[in-house]
């Protein structure tokens, strides 16, 4: 009998077991029928103190590793932990490591896999601050919805972009990642590289999750240096600063990275009141706050906290959700809640927001990524006339005395091809240009003598890029004597913009400045080209260019883009997003800046004129435009009405060409708190045949267009008098 009762309770455990496991198979979380929110409780309901706080941690592999050396690169990555910065593309690693994480792994949760997909994968589109001078967020749209299909093939799931912090300040290196100074044309462009970005659906393999970045006030660096304590005003966080971030997130972004900034005494990534009171609790955000590299630990270098581990318990408690790079979280968090610094709920909330991310790219089932050759998933053709477009429409004509521009086959037969940008192709794709490569970058030496079949293209170097060398000079004064016309390629090596590139001077090397000069004194016309990733301080280039065009660094089809440009076969339609200062120390200096005390010229800098070299919105074209008179529906409105402003504007020049409009309003006197000289509300691209004219409407929303927010951070709409401003026209309103 003891033998008998024995078997059965063996069996009984046995079966108990097997049923148990049977259950264990298909856990809900594995259940893709279920809801989201309902695998997230079950998963969540799993997992052990140690697995969440991996989820909520970031390592990063794929800087050296290669196929040789997988294995390697492989025991190095923990397999529980959630998210990585993977630096390579070859999808062998990426698949090794996330196998580990799937198939060792207690509970096999997929790892996250981010990178800076900035402006393009392989296939490199125009820098951030380029786009916004092309006034279409749409090519920007389908830019960032190309580079997430690559990325995606590359085994990319997240990446770490738009970047959208308003900058003033042309000497901080990360101007040329962002869309300009301006709060609105920067909210405009940051929805549409989010929704290109992410598209209608992040299962579907070709989208990416994004991540706008940095939250906030990044842009604000004192004196253009990168890292540094930011001042801001609370009226001007909330009208300047944040606005962005606000559309951003009413798009459906997915993630949100905070800033390395100290705002007002408080780094931002320990910032409750920006990260739980206004992001999570005013918007509702229900995505992912991820630090910035290694920012937990900054604060110890901020001031701000005394070691890791308290930087640790600041930075979980004020709402950053994910640890980059610190190694903060792992590390710390185990003791700071035996200790009762930290909450569960704190940790929960946390990691639920990670998971929701990959259960919404579809990674539980969908782990790996496809093997497929470069030549399926990289440089299509799509992709490359997308590029183009984008390139050719951010381009600006700054200067064209004597319609020097277009090189006509009439007026160019002999060009002459001068400076260290003109047979460059690294320099042309700018900073954080992630796997892109000067192999796939044609020179504009090499697209100027193909495309230019009917002239005669010569090249002189002149001088380096760093300007140290003049043995070149002499050759290029003697090719500008021979030529109908010298195309002087002047600019900046990319990594003299983007992260931790602050510069003191923003002119061009002296060297470079002294080759335009020589060249200058032989030929018979100069056509200065730019390249670089800043404004940059221009009068002595100007004074010796007949015209001078802003090229910017553009990727992988900017010198095609240009010559279409420079030939005429492209009208340039481009228009700064940012202010070029006439010298360095006007700096900041930036259109929608408020009132001085005194309108004249008292107060104002006495050695060096007020005005900048090139104002916002400032952009030539080779056609003329007549803009017709400003009307506006109604001049006394109340605050529930709509207005609507519009302008006809006709092509009265010799080449269909594209303008944009754009419409500011102003409010010359607001009793809540003073209001800049003018801001942007509207902006509208079309294409404008020679000889017709188009109408374009700005559809005004009061409350929308003429509020603001007070420095509290609430939004704000007095009666009064408002202005409505295209160009040199004003129409004055009256709310009652």
């Amino acid at each position: 009998m003891k033998k008998l009762h024995l078997f059965f309770i063996v069996a009984a455990g046995l079966m108990f077991a097997a049923c148990g496991n049977n259950s264990d198979k298909q856990p809900k979380y594995k259940d893709a029928s279920a809801s989201i929110e309902d695998r997230v409780n079950d998963l969540m309901s799993r997992m052990t103190f140690e697995e969440k706080c991996m989820q909520i941690s970031q390592y990063f592999t794929g800087t050296n590793d290669n196929s040789n050396n997988i294995g390697e690169a492989v025991a190095k990555v923990p397999a529980e932990v959630g998210s990585m910065i993977y630096f390579d593309k070859e999808i062998g690693l990426r698949n090794s490591v996330q196998k580990k994480a799937v198939e060792e792994s207690r509970l096999g949760i997929p790892i996250l896999f981010g990178y800076d997909v900035i402006h393009g994968f392989v296939t490199i589109y125009p820098i951030g601050l380029a786009q916004a001078c092309s006034w279409d967020p749409s090519l920007t749209e389908r830019a960032a919805s190309m580079a997430a299909r690559e990325a995606r093939a590359g085994g990319i799931d997240w990446t770490f972009s738009p970047m959208i912090d308003v900058a003033h300040d042309p000497r901080w290196g990360r101007i040329s990642e962002g869309f300009g100074e301006d709060p609105y044309t920067t909210a405009r462009f940051a929805v549409a590289a989010v929704n290109g970005f992410q598209g209608d659906d992040l299962t579907d393999r070709k989208h990416v999750a994004a991540c706008v970045k940095h939250f906030v006030g990044y842009g604000a660096s004192e004196g253009g240096r990168d890292y540094v304590y930011t001042e801001i005003a609370p009226s001007t966080l909330w009208n300047m600063y944040i606005p962005p971030y606000e559309a951003a997130v009413k798009a459906g972004a997915a993630s949100l990275m905070t800033s390395f900034n100290d705002i007002n005494g408080t780094p931002a990534t320990a910032n409750d009141y920006l990260l739980r009171d206004v992001l999570k609790g005013r918007w509702g955000f229900k995505g992912l706050v991820v630090s910035d590299w290694a920012d937990i630990d900054q604060m110890i270098g901020q001031g701000y906290a005394v070691d890791l581990k308290e930087a640790t318990e600041l930075a979980i408690n004020a709402g950053t959700d994910l640890d980059m790079m610190s190694h903060a979280y792992d590390t710390h968090l185990k003791e700071l809640v035996d200790e009762g610094k930290v909450s569960m709920k704190t940790i929960d909330d946390a990691v639920r927001r990670v998971l929701t991310l990959k259960f919404r790219l579809g990674l539980f089932e969908n782990p790996y990524t496809p093997e497929m050759a470069d030549s399926a998933k990289y440089l299509l053709a799509d992709a490359k006339e997308a590029a183009q477009r984008l390139a050719e429409e951010s381009i600006v004509l700054l200067k064209n005395e004597g319609n020097v521009l277009p090189l006509t086959a009439g007026k160019a037969k002999r060009i002459a091809l001068i400076g260290p940008l003109a047979d460059n192709r690294d320099d042309l794709m700018g900073n954080w240009h992630a796997h892109g490569s000067g192999d796939d970058v044609a020179t504009i030496y090499e697209v100027m003598k193909k495309e230019m079949a009917d002239a005669e293209v010569r090249y002189a170097q002149g001088c380096d890029i760093e300007g140290n060398t003049t043995n070149g000079y002499q050759s290029a004064r003697s090719l500008a004597a021979w030529a109908d016309v010298a195309v002087v390629c002047l600019g900046e090596k990319l990594s003299w913009s983007g992260e931790n590139a602050s510069m003191a001077s923003i002119s061009l090397k002296e060297g470079q400045e002294r080759l335009l000069a020589e060249v200058k004194k032989t030929a018979k016309k100069v056509v200065v080209v730019l390249s670089n990733g800043r404004p940059l301080e221009l009068p002595r280039v100007e004074k010796n260019a007949d015209a001078m065009v802003e090229m910017w660094q553009l990727g992988t089809m900017g010198a095609y883009a240009l010559t279409n440009i420079l030939t005429g076969k492209v009208v340039p339609s481009g228009k700064l997003s940012v202010t070029f200062p006439y010298s360095v120390g006007q700096i900041p200096i930036y259109y929608n800046a408020r009132r001085a005390s005194r309108p004249d010229d008292q107060g104002r800098y006495k050695d060096v004129q007020e005005a900048p070299l090139y104002p916002f919105g400032h952009g030539l074209s080779y056609t003329t435009f007549e803009y017709g008179e400003l009307k506006v529906s109604k001049t006394e409105f109340g605050r529930g009405d709509k207005l609507t402003a519009t302008i006809d504007v006709k092509n009265t020049g010799e080449y269909d060409a594209k303008e944009t409009v754009h419409f500011f309003i102003a409010d010359p006197a607001c009793r809540t708190l003073t209001r800049p000289v003018k801001e942007l509300k509207y902006f509208d691209k079309k294409m404008i045949k020679k000889g017709e004219t188009q109408t374009f409407t700005f559809e005004i929303d009061p409350e929308r267009d003429f509020g603001h927010y007070d420095h509290d951070g609430h939004w704000f709409l007095e009666p009064g008098e408002y202005d409505v401003i295209v160009g040199n026209q004003t129409v004055k309103l009256t709310m009652k």
